[in-house]
């Protein structure tokens, strides 16, 4: 006669919505971790981000060269600086890519999303999931870079040394910036993204030397590329910073972010920062009479040429923050990566 064995009771089977909350938080905890502060250790600094940075401020010395110095070379870094820094990251990156806006005509976009590359503060697509990730992180555990949550000067610039892993970085796009990631012109820009960060300083000093002479060569490359992006670089940098620590407030956020006059005229309007994370997605971030803010006039300008439509620049009224409304369709489970 037989006897049954005895069976193990089963293990509890996760259906597919656990599965993926599961999955969703996995990826939550790595990108906590590739942005804490504690990745920053000799074994793991980026030194292709850490050298060129510190070669661009070691060349903006070189203005201090009088042979260095040609009325011609600070214009070009006047007009370069507004091109890359206004319209190619706080038009083209920022309130385009990242928050959506406004919509762009083809040659506009292409236009603002070369003289993002030109400004030299990464990819699109990565600084795009960046940015979108600080919003919605924003002072809080994960946040790229907070002067609450961390140091000042990580906040301002030590957060950018750290490698993240390849892994990190395919989660960051395909979780932030989905709807980005497979359009043709962000796989070109993504791809060409150093080509023209280089193309552009090369052209300077080649362009430079054709008209006047190596030495006025050196001075388009010091002036228009070097002392140009350290510029820009620390304009950028204190809306991080500074924004998030002085300032007055508006609107009543989660957050710490506040406006910041000199910021904001260092930025192109970008130190109107506790309008901007109190409204994410509306194009103008100067939501008062006084705060002046010279990207919007350019976006008021694309759209008066019918080269930008469906802008957002309904002013809100009252303290009322959306904050939280308007970012909280950019992270969803149904968006996380899934092995290949």
């Amino acid at each position: 006669m037989s006897t049954a064995l005895p069976v193990a009771p089963s293990e509890k089977t996760l259906t597919a919505a656990e599965v993926k909350r599961l999955k969703y938080q996995a990826e939550t905890d790595l990108l906590v971790a590739a942005f804490h502060r504690e990745q920053l250790r000799w074994g793991n600094v980026d030194w292709v981000v850490t050298l060129f940075l510190i070669g661009i401020h070691v060349g903006a010395l070189a203005a201090f060269l009088p042979s260095m110095f040609s009325w011609s070379g600070l214009a070009i870094c006047l007009i370069l600086h507004w091109v890359t820094c206004s319209l190619g990251i706080c038009l083209g990156y920022h309130r385009y890519l990242a928050h959506k806006s406004m919509k762009l005509k083809a040659p506009a976009e292409f236009v603002v999303t070369m003289c993002g590359c030109l400004a030299g503060e990464g990819s699109p697509l990565t600084w795009a999931a960046t940015h979108r990730l600080h919003h919605q992180k924003s002072d809080q555990e994960g946040d790229p870079h907070s002067p609450i949550k961390d140091t000042r000067w990580w906040a301002h610039l030590l957060w950018l040394f750290p490698k993240r892993s390849t892994e990190a970085s395919r989660v960051l796009i395909r979780r932030y910036v989905p709807e980005l990631a497979d359009r043709p012109v962000m796989k070109f820009f993504e791809k060409t993204f150093a080509l023209w960060l280089w193309g552009g300083g090369l052209a300077l000093l080649g362009l430079g030397t054709v008209v006047g002479g190596w030495q006025l060569g050196l001075s388009w490359l010091v002036w228009g590329m070097c002392v140009r992006m350290v510029a820009a670089y620390h304009s950028t940098w204190f809306v991080n910073s500074a924004t998030h620590l002085w300032g007055y407030r508006n609107y009543d956020t989660r957050d710490h972010s506040k406006n910041l006059w000199w910021v904001a005229i260092l930025a192109y309007g970008e130190g109107w920062h506790n309008n901007h994370h109190a409204h994410p997605a509306l194009a103008p971030a100067g939501h008062k009479w006084w705060e002046f803010d010279i990207t919007w006039w350019s976006i008021r300008l694309l759209r008066a040429l019918g080269l930008a439509y469906d802008v957002k620049d309904r002013l809100p009224e009252g303290r009322r923050a959306d904050d939280e409304e308007d970012m909280a369709e950019i992270a969803k489970p149904d968006s996380i990566v899934t092995a290949a």
